[in-house]
């Protein structure tokens, strides 16, 4: 028997995996064209074999759907809790404060989070000043000072000025600057020349300094005093070096605008409600965002449910979301009239998802601030948004969440599949690969040389038959 047919032989018995026998039998027969596309047939034969490949790509990509998913509801339960805890925090938005004022162009003020509401009295007697010296005119800013000296003493210490008739305005100025005396020099020029002007860097009586001459120095310093502001606040008089008073009304900032003896301001201080509608309008916002999340994952859309839809996790939060809503607050004495959401004005539709009548809720914040507060934060920080947060918690807490805990599976499983799938590549499917890519070969090598071996059997056995006639 010749080489290739021994070759084919040992081939067709031999059962190697991947084989595909009939293209050989076809190729070596004449049934198809002579010759087999290796490529194609290992590719084919591979293909086949990566079956279970396949299945565990198919759990990989479900997996990282559902993290995907989780991920994103995790990311609205976040904002959402970030939401009831700012509505139970001491410095939020049920303790933040406006202040209104009579007339702006005498008093303004801000109150600090959790300032006393009330209404005060003001009375704005001066505004500060700053202390200031200026030099006689001259015709220009160029032009120089007289020969002679002067000493500047302030609190933080004094400095002589000495000049000899050359020196300009601007020259002074400068030097006078370089010494850090907490005053500020400057040129100033107007209608009646330029000066030499020396002003304190910060207002009030403290800020008074003197500027003396020496004997037959002739600068013409005139001086302006620097006085404190003083305003009369619920009949009580307090001063303060700048124009801003601190510590008449406790947690409240006034800005005294200008000065109006005698006249009367009205302050009132109350709670800024509309930060509150703000913070309750965001709350419902994100609620509605997280139950569109969930309702996506239970609602059937013709053809499957959302890839989180046999979820455990997924399933608690949703009762606990809808839940929540039913949450009732009594005081521990006397009643409330703000007993649930729906005094608020706040619905649910069938859907889950509520909506806001901001009508309704202002006028319970300004009938009923208290019972508004109280049904968010109880007593002690323990009413709605507290109960709400500790639920929210239980699933988003980085450390034992729910969340947390569905994560970490999901992605402890995709790490296993991702290392089956590296682990069969590598050990089965590239060195099945390799085998069939050179058993295919000499296949087609064998089949190339058959022909001609076949030519040279034909005409060997027509030259014994010669002979044997």
């Amino acid at each position: 028997m010749s080489t290739s047919a021994s070759l084919l032989s040992s081939l067709l018995s031999s059962g190697s995996s991947g084989i595909d026998i009939s293209s050989i039998l076809e190729a070596a027969l004449g049934a198809s064209s002579p010759g087999i596309d290796v490529t194609s047939a290992v590719n084919s034969a591979v293909t086949a074999a990566e079956a279970p490949e396949q299945g565990w790509e198919t759990q990989e990509s479900t997996l990282q759907s559902q993290v995907s998913a989780l991920n994103q509801i995790q990311t609205d339960v976040s904002n959402l809790d970030n939401d009831v805890q700012n509505l139970n925090s001491i410095i939020g938005p049920f303790s933040a404060m406006s202040v209104n004022s009579s007339d702006s162009n005498v008093v303004t003020a801000s109150a600090a989070y959790g300032s006393s509401q009330g209404n005060h009295v003001i009375v704005v007697n001066n505004l500060a000043t700053t202390a200031s010296w200026t030099s006689a005119a001259l015709s220009g800013s160029t032009s120089v000072m007289p020969a002679g000296s002067f000493t500047i003493t302030t609190g933080s210490g004094s400095a002589t000025i000495t000049t000899d008739g050359t020196e300009t305005l601007s020259a002074v100025a400068s030097e006078i600057n370089s010494d850090k005396l907490g005053v500020t020099a400057s040129v100033i020029t107007d209608a009646t020349g330029s000066r030499l002007a020396i002003v304190a860097d910060s207002s009030g009586s403290a800020s008074n300094f003197t500027v003396t001459p020496s004997t037959g120095s002739t600068y013409g310093f005139t001086q302006v005093t620097g006085n404190n502001a003083s305003a009369t606040v619920d009949g009580i008089e307090y001063q303060s070096a700048t124009n801003t008073l601190t510590g008449a009304i406790p947690g409240v900032t006034l800005n005294l605008q200008g000065a109006d003896p005698g006249v009367e301001v009205s302050l009132d201080v109350t709670a800024d409600t509309s930060q509150i509608v703000s913070a309750l309008q965001q709350f419902v916002t994100d609620y509605n965002t997280v139950v569109s999340d969930l309702n996506s994952q239970f609602t059937f859309n013709g053809t499957s449910e959302g890839v989180l839809a046999s979820d455990s996790t997924v399933r608690n939060l949703q009762n606990d979301i809808l839940g929540a809503l039913d949450y009732a607050y009594s005081p521990a004495s006397g009643s409330t009239t703000v007993p649930n959401l729906t005094s608020l004005g706040i619905s649910v539709d069938n859907d889950g998802k509520l909506s806001l009548d901001t009508s309704a809720l202002q006028s319970a914040l300004a009938n009923n601030f208290s019972d508004v507060q109280s049904f968010f934060q109880g007593s002690a920080l323990n009413g709605f948004a507290n109960s709400l947060d500790q639920q929210l918690t239980s699933f988003i807490s980085p450390s034992d969440g729910a969340f947390t805990v569905d994560l970490q599976s999901m992605n402890s499983q995709i790490t296993d599949l991702q290392t089956n799938i590296s682990n069969f590549q590598t050990n089965y499917i590239q060195p099945l690969q390799t085998q069939l890519q050179s058993e295919y070969s000499q296949a087609e090598i064998a089949l190339q040389e058959l022909p001609n071996e076949m030519k040279q059997i034909d005409a060997e056995l027509g030259e014994n038959n010669s002979s044997s006639s």
